[in-house]
């Protein structure tokens, strides 16, 4: 699905073909963003083209929710933020950053708006899962409202390796209307 969402730094929309160049430059190819996510990093821009012209086609799905991340000061494209898969039928959240823009509060930003969002599509529970050596993208779901349910061991098939995975759930059950936890 295309759509834009804007928080008060950031937009949030869909992705473009022309944004290879600064996906690759940015985060695609980056070996410390890459230690972080489930997939190598690019060894060329030829490779997150194909990953793009893939994202593109997956817009014509009504579930498919993938934003590329601004900055609006200055329209700069520095990640990304998505929905990658559904468990049990929440959604899950996944995303990444360019590595200048870490310690900056746009993850935060981001993957509050795109939890918001969720939940009024009528969401009451989202799902969040990281790294358990992310320390920042854990403390990122927490700001988020994220609370700890378990680690398990998974296998990152793009990496060839396992890995332990933290799962967070965002719940709306026990949150105020501004979204705060009580």
């Amino acid at each position: 699905m295309k759509l834009t969402l804007e928080t008060e730094r950031l937009i949030l929309r869909p992705f473009q073909i022309e944004d290879a160049e600064d996906m690759f430059y940015g985060w695609t190819s980056d070996i410390e963003v890459a230690k972080y996510v489930a997939w190598n990093p690019h060894e060329s821009i030829e490779v997150t083209k194909a990953l793009l012209k893939q994202w593109l086609l997956e817009y014509e799905k009504p579930e498919r929710l993938n934003f590329a991340i601004v900055k609006k000061e200055d329209n700069k494209l520095i990640g990304g933020i998505d929905v990658v898969s559904y468990h049990d039928g929440k959604p899950v959240i996944g995303y990444n950053l360019s590595r200048k823009y870490w310690n900056k509060g746009y993850m935060t930003e981001a993957c509050k708006c795109l939890i918001n969002y969720l939940n009024s599509q009528g969401y009451n529970e989202i799902l969040i899962d990281a790294l358990e050596g992310n320390a920042a993208s854990n403390r990122v779901i927490q700001k988020c409202g994220g609370e700890f349910i378990k680690s398990e061991d998974a296998f990152l098939s793009l990496k060839n390796q396992n890995a332990v995975i933290n799962r967070y759930v965002v719940s709306f059950s026990n949150r105020s209307p501004n979204g705060e936890n009580p």
